[in-house]
């Protein structure tokens, strides 16, 4: 559906204004490569703070704690 809903929202915008659409569409690529990077990176920092929360509450954990829901 959200692919249906870009591809409706490109046309429109192709109607209105057909150089914003082709500079959208052929930047969209090289927009996408530059922000992998930073995702990957967001990706790490979460798997860290995770690994760290379950270091911090091992010996809750080892003691007998339920996670509250």
């Amino acid at each position: 559906m959200k692919l249906f809903l870009s591809l409706i929202l490109w046309c429109i915008l192709f109607v209105l204004c057909w150089p914003a659409a082709i500079l959208a569409l052929v930047l969209y690529p090289i927009v996408w490569l530059i922000s992998l990077p930073l995702r990957l990176v967001g990706i790490t920092v979460t798997a860290a703070f995770a690994v760290l929360k379950a270091i911090l509450f091992l010996p809750a954990h080892v003691l007998g704690a339920r996670p509250r829901n």
